[in-house]
């Protein structure tokens, strides 16, 4: 296979919500380049992206598959990305490795709210943007519509490159005003015939070709005088200024296509080899410490691994985009970030989908895989021994759907876990988390058909059979006023006894707030002098505060210890609900020891048995955890989705307008998101979205804390 070098080289993200047709304009690519001899379709599941079983049963993609085309002398390297927000995960590693995005636009919906999600990542990568008006062939495809919502959300920026003559059914010519010539497709599409313009099409024409000049023009001031003295440019003038206002983002050209007719789709290729820009041209890959990396092949070699998956009769495949240098075969490379661990690149690969090619060289800016790796994981760097190289963290979106999973035979509890792992390195958007608080094993995702496919995986591609059920929630518990108990542990057998005595008070810890001189119960007052106070920072959230006030020696101070491990064990496992508490100061002020008996098993019992009693006597409550969400929702769902939130005992925040849908900000309890990303989908068609992420843990109304009280009485009478 011919060897690419850096600047013939460009890497593409293949963009769109599901069902605009990405999939099948990889297919008409791959055709068109001859790199396939028949066009494949998702009906037929026969396509070079939609490789994996479970893509075959859903009919449409899971997973970011990458591909190359050979064209005119240069390789144009693609990541085929899901549409579904679910999968964004894949989306997130490709603009991480790719030059520009091809977004691909469904003609009959025009501007969904997929494309606006998956246009803020392209904005977040700093990466260039074109437009494919894809579908045009339908009987209600609308260009004009398209074209204005594109240029109602963003602007100038977008600007035409082609238009269609006639959209629908008929769909067979564009005018090209880059080229200003008419294409024209015969019923197979393919090869087109290039002529003059009609007349009567002239002045529009003119129109787009002339706001094409101007918006070239103006991303090279040279470019900017040659138009105000000439009053147009060259095709390569236009060419040159498109190119600098895709680095820029300055400008994101619209083109017209029918992929699953082959219309327009060899013009576009031809596009974007002349005029993407390549890795070199635009701003250098960035390591850690804020590094740039320029592309450059005559450096030491330094790999970046964006992609892992485990294909059937392979095994794990891992790809990765040669940052730096020159790959060659049988080079040994060190994985800084796994603790300098050797490899051997003994073969890489160009992917094709499921397939894959040899190549014996790849150059920077390429994109290649490799097999059986030894010990390397998604984000890890291989690099030549000198070279230092490490490469932040992809941040991926938080999760937004949970549920807690378990194998229907007990006996695959082990297996399924493995493999849990095993999926969360492909995707790690896929979290895992044991939770020993819940008692339960939850898996998070971007949404209910994001774990839906995870479960297929388990039980198709493993053969373990699982099961979801509802997570619990972490409620803490907490007091809201000071009380106070004692505890005597008494306990006589023979030989040496067991004997501590606790006397303490507690109440609500408060930032800043400092211990009282004396507390007041009934009649009773008691006078604190603060010896020692430690703070405990809780591994779930919130402070124990433990104050040692005792005089006179009344307890020793090596018991200290085991009365606040008493203490801590009772805050593992709170008094109402057995839930975690927090936010308490304890103040240990009296107690008794015995000169034989007293020992720490005994003073660890009477701290947790004091604590227990003066918790349920301080007004204790269940608290439960918020969490900020923030929707994007089309201007006439507002009241719909307004009015569910407040259904789940959301409270509205505040909202702000966008170009053509409105963002709404709200405070919900996490036990009323549990199918919110479900429900908001079906409330809006899918044209909404909404990210979530924890804000704080707050009161519970009085009968959900009744009730939980309730159920966890329950619970332990049948334990």
């Amino acid at each position: 296979m011919k060897v690419y070098q850096t600047n013939e080289i460009r890497n593409i993200a293949l963009l769109g919500s599901s069902k605009s047709g990405k999939t099948t304009l990889a297919e008409a690519m791959l055709f068109e380049a001859g790199a396939i001899q028949r066009r494949g379709t998702v009906e037929a599941g026969n396509t070079v992206s939609d490789y994996f079983p479970v893509e075959k049963d859903y009919g449409y993609s899971v997973f970011s598959t990458v591909f190359s085309v050979p064209w005119q002398d240069k390789k144009l390297n693609f990541i085929d990305c899901p549409g579904s927000d679910d999968f964004i995960g894949g989306t997130v590693s490709a603009l991480h490795v790719t030059d520009c995005a091809l977004m691909v636009i469904n003609a009959q919906y025009g501007l969904e709210v997929g494309t606006i999600n998956q246009f803020r990542y392209t904005r977040k990568f700093k990466k260039p943007v074109i437009y494919i008006v894809n579908q045009l062939d339908h009987d209600k495809a609308d260009f004009d519509s398209c074209y204005a919502q594109l240029r109602d959300h963003y602007g100038p920026k977008v600007v035409a490159v082609q238009f269609p003559v006639n959209t629908g059914v008929g769909f067979n010519q564009v005018v090209d005003v880059l080229k200003m010539k008419l294409y024209q497709w015969g019923p197979n599409g393919g090869k087109p015939d290039v002529l003059d313009i009609p007349e009567e099409l002239m002045d529009k024409a003119m129109e787009y070709h002339q706001a094409l000049v101007e918006a070239a023009a103006e991303n090279d001031e040279a470019l900017m005088e040659k138009f105000f003295e000439a009053g147009t440019l060259s095709e390569d003038e236009m060419r040159a200024g498109i190119r600098q206002g895709l680095i820029n983002r300055d400008m994101y050209p619209v083109f017209c296509v029918s992929a699953a007719k082959d219309m327009c789709v060899r013009r576009t290729m031809e596009f974007l080899g002349n005029v993407v820009p390549t890795t070199d041209l635009l701003p250098p890959f960035v390591a850690n410490g804020g590094v740039g990396v320029k592309a450059d092949s005559n450096a030491p070699v330094s790999l970046y691994f964006f992609k892992s998956a485990m294909e059937p009769h392979i095994g794990q495949v891992d790809y990765f985009k040669v940052v730096t240098g020159k790959l060659t075969e049988g080079v040994d490379l060190i994985n800084l970030d796994r603790n300098e661990s050797k490899e051997r690149i003994t073969q890489f690969f160009v992917p094709q989908g499921a397939n894959r090619e040899k190549i014996s060289e790849m150059h920077a800016g390429d994109i290649g895989a490799v097999v059986k790796m030894k010990d390397v994981r998604v984000g890890n760097a291989l690099n030549a021994k000198d070279c230092t190289y490490t490469y932040p963290a992809v941040e991926y979106p938080a999760p937004k759907y949970r549920r807690a999973i378990k194998a229907v035979n007990e006996s695959d509890s082990e297996k399924m876990t493995e493999a849990l792992y095993r999926m969360h390195s492909e995707d790690p958007t896929w979290i895992i988390e044991h939770s020993k608080e819940l008692k339960q094993l939850i898996v998070h995702g971007q949404g209910e058909f994001h774990l839906r496919t995870l479960k297929w995986r388990l039980e198709h591609n493993d053969k373990i059979q699982v099961e979801f059920v509802e997570p619990r929630i972490p409620y803490r518990e907490t007091i809201t006023k000071a009380a106070r108990a004692d505890y005597r542990h008494k306990k006589q057998s023979g030989g040496a006894g067991q004997f501590g005595e606790v006397h303490l008070i507690v109440e609500p810890y408060v930032e800043g707030q400092p211990v009282q001189g004396s507390y007041k119960f009934g009649s009773q007052e008691f006078k604190i002098n603060a010896k020692d106070t430690q703070e405990i920072q809780l591994d779930w959230g919130g402070k124990l505060v433990f104050v040692n006030s005792i005089v006179g020696g009344s307890i020793d101070a090596r018991f200290m210890p085991a009365i606040l491990k008493g203490i801590m064990a009772r805050m593992e496992q709170g008094p109402l609900t057995g839930s975690y508490a927090r936010d308490v100061r304890v103040i240990v002020y009296d107690g008794k020891m015995h000169p034989v008996d007293s020992n720490e098993v005994s003073f660890m019992l009477a701290g947790r048995n004091a604590f227990s009693e003066a918790f349920r006597n301080a007004a204790p409550k269940v608290l439960e955890p918020v969490y900020d969400v923030t929707v994007a929702v089309p201007s006439d769902y507002m009241g719909d989705v307004m009015s569910d939130l407040q259904g789940r005992r959301g409270i509205i925040m505040g909202m702000e307008s966008q170009a053509d849908y409105e963002e709404l900000k709200a405070k919900v309890p996490l036990k009323e998101l549990s199918s919110y990303s479900t429900a908001l989908s079906s409330l809006t068609g899918g044209r909404a979205s909404f990210t979530m992420a924890f804000a704080s843990y707050e009161l519970v109304p009085g009968d959900i804390q009744e009730a939980l009280i309730a159920a966890h009485q329950l619970e332990d009478s049948e334990d």
